[in-house]
């Protein structure tokens, strides 16, 4: 009924996301949440940074905030609800609209955009947590080495029957190709020092198309990241033992893969070491520090279904 008052929502679109997919399907999403009792305002980004700044300056104002777009546009929309006081920061909703949208697939939302909208409006707040580094914030992961240093557009076969970290590694001609980091990391007061090709802190369960870690306990709201260490492989025969690790997301039991869950996370360079923060440029630091903020972000989601249990065995009468 156009008389029943609406809830006041603030939709910021990154138009050109998804080859203008999202473009495409604005009027599509204003329509659908106007008919489900919201009124929409639409907020386009035009520039890197527009999403951060909207939200910072106008988010306490509405009741729900939807972000239209790719992981990159859900970044500065996070990035803006941090600026805003915790107890002012409206739902959150995603709609993705990217190339990769690795946190969408972790949070369990539709690719399908009406299908996501549909999400939003039917889900249950689910408090999620936010990482900080060095005073920047990033939604799922902040990660140094190899796999932050190539394309993300690896054919999707590929992807598919290696993984995209393990496919990078299959091509690597020869160890001398490998650039190594020496670093002092502290997880938790727990230091380690070494040669290392990769690093994350993550909340997530797979990481800009390149890990996949979803079989390892990942959950996004225990105030906890993963930390991903990968040792420069010593020869080649190492370096396949952490291809196949990677291939069966056995992390915990490889000896050149440093595992962890932490609440904050110290690494030490001996140069300036290029980090990327949700699959964008972070920065180059010999000093860094994560750390995690237990809930910050309210989604609205629809659960995620438990795993079936497995049928329990018929007990059989007593023997007389």
């Amino acid at each position: 009924m156009l008389t029943e008052r609406k809830q006041q929502l603030m939709l910021v679109i990154n138009p050109t996301a998804g080859k203008n997919r999202a473009r495409d399907n604005l009027f599509m999403l204003i329509n659908y949440f106007f008919t489900h009792n919201y009124h929409v305002t639409v907020f386009p980004t035009q520039a890197k940074g527009d999403a951060c700044n909207f939200v910072a300056e106008y988010a306490a104002a509405y009741d729900a905030l939807v972000c239209v777009g790719g992981d990159g546009t859900l970044n500065e929309v996070v990035t803006g609800l941090m600026l805003c006081e915790p107890n002012r920061r409206p739902r959150l909703g995603y709609i993705p609209g990217g190339s990769t949208n690795d946190f969408a697939n972790t949070l369990g939302i539709s690719s399908d955009m009406q299908t996501a909208a549909q999400e939003f409006c039917t889900g249950e707040p689910f408090c999620c947590d936010i990482g900080r580094f060095n005073g920047r914030y990033f939604t799922y992961v902040a990660a140094f080495g190899l796999f932050t240093e190539v394309s993300y557009e690896t054919p999707q076969p590929l992807k598919n029957t290696l993984g995209h970290a393990a496919y990078i590694l299959e091509g690597a001609k020869s160890l001398a190709s490998i650039k190594s980091y020496h670093l002092k990391i502290i997880c938790d007061g727990e230091e380690t020092e070494g040669n290392f090709i990769y690093g994350q802190c993550s909340n997530s369960t797979s990481i800009g198309g390149i890990l996949n870690i979803g079989r390892t306990g990942v959950q996004l709201n225990d105030g906890l990241f993963e930390v991903i260490l990968i040792h420069m492989p010593e020869n080649l025969l190492v370096l396949n033992e952490i291809i196949g690790s990677l291939m069966t997301q056995n992390l915990e039991n490889s000896s050149h893969i440093f595992f962890r869950r932490a609440k904050s996370v110290t690494v030490v360079a001996e140069d300036p070491l290029p980090w990327t923060l949700d699959g964008e440029a972070g920065g180059s630091f010999c000093y860094s520090q994560a750390e995690i903020i237990p809930g910050a972000v309210t989604f609205n989601l629809v659960p995620q279904k438990e795993p079936a249990a497995l049928p329990q065995p018929e007990e059989q009468p007593e023997k007389e």
